[in-house]
């Protein structure tokens, strides 16, 4: 069976040019609107009827799509799905949660079970599948994460470039010239998830900004492997006459937890000789309070992103109701977005560069 992505592909266009091709919300030109209507009739391809038009009847169930491979665990994602559950109940809804780690299948399956009347997804990559699969299908959803195309879907985030200059200014500003930058996993990189690539560029812009010595590393999740790791990087047997770096920014949440311990195993000590600085921690996370830090808003974001959703939701039954294309108000610029800029808090550790 032809997928809007068949389409695009043979018409030379973007997926999303065929979802405004179909649904008209924006303006496409005749030479445009004909190949993608050529390539239609040459695929065979007819978007579903319920993509045209919104179920009469209401389910007030929100699906929540948590991608996460069997036997993995973060506490991220299971304090993201309570706060979310506590959203959806104040406005009425019922959560169902997904975890399959095909994220656009995974969302067409929901998308057709009519089971949800909108979905909140997790797990938000650059150039995100789900995107194509909510414009071909016409489903509501809102991101928590910042798509590339920020105009895409509604979403939610914390901005994390910013956090991670910041980081690297304040270390800078308190004497730090050579830092590590502990970013998340190559996993996560190479899959261009949304967090990882902006805190990774945040970093490189604070060392710009600043001047100071910033080595971007990627973290792993095993906590021996990782000590290992630190002590090759943080020790003293760098290249000769160059000063071991004095600060570590930590950004992957996994790390968070075990990150004393590694720098420990490494044989350095906090404060006395390595400032550590931790991005996306969970408010009230006993495991990094001492350490300065940025917190991860989990409780604003998931309020916002379900309103969000709602909205969405009750933004397509709008215009079916008057018989106005569907599509157009499911954008980001139409519904709304949350972009939350990152506060430093102080830990009982502070940040000035050790003598070592």
């Amino acid at each position: 069976m032809a997928t809007i992505r068949d389409v695009a592909q043979r018409a030379g266009v973007a997926p999303s040019t065929v979802s405004y091709v179909f649904n008209g919300s924006r303006s496409i030109s005749e030479e445009t609107r004909r190949r993608v209507q050529e390539a239609v009739d040459a695929l065979g391809y007819h978007p579903r009827a319920s993509a045209r038009t919104l179920r009469s009847s209401r389910t007030h169930v929100l699906a929540l799509a948590l991608p996460r491979a069997s036997g993995s665990r973060h506490s991220v994602d299971g304090r993201f799905a309570i706060e979310v559950s506590d959203a959806a109940n104040v406005l009425g809804f019922d959560l169902l949660l997904t975890t399959s780690q095909d994220k656009a299948e995974g969302l067409r399956r929901v998308a057709r079970s009519g089971l949800a009347d909108a979905a909140v997804l997790m797990a938000v990559d650059m150039e995100d599948a789900r995107i194509d699969v909510v414009r071909e299908l016409v489903f509501p959803a809102a991101l928590i994460g910042r798509p590339a195309d920020e105009d895409a879907l509604p979403w939610t985030d914390l901005d994390w470039e910013a956090a991670a200059a910041l980081a690297v200014g304040e270390l800078a500003a308190a004497g730090h010239r050579e830092l590590v930058y502990l970013a998340p996993s190559e996993t996560e990189v190479r899959g261009r998830r949304s967090y990882a690539l902006r805190g990774i560029d945040g970093a490189r812009r604070g060392a710009r900004t600043t001047g100071a010595t910033v080595k971007v590393v990627h973290s792993v999740n095993d906590p021996a492997r990782q000590a290992h790791r630190l002590h090759a990087l943080l020790g003293d047997g760098g290249p000769a006459g160059r000063r071991p770096p004095t600060a570590l920014v930590v950004q992957h949440p996994s790390a968070h937890h075990h990150i004393l311990a590694s720098v420990t195993a490494a044989g350095l000590r906090v404060p006395e000789d390595l400032t550590v600085v931790v991005i996306g921690t969970l408010p009230g996370d006993p495991s990094s309070r001492r350490l300065p830090r940025i917190e991860l808003p989990v409780e604003t974001l998931a309020t916002e992103v379900t309103r969000l959703a709602v909205a969405a939701a009750e933004a397509l039954r709008e215009d079916t109701a008057r018989g106005a294309a569907p599509g157009e108000r499911l954008l980001a610029e139409s519904v709304g977005h949350l972009l939350i800029a990152p506060a430093l808090l102080p830990g009982a550790a502070p940040l000035a560069a050790s003598a070592r």
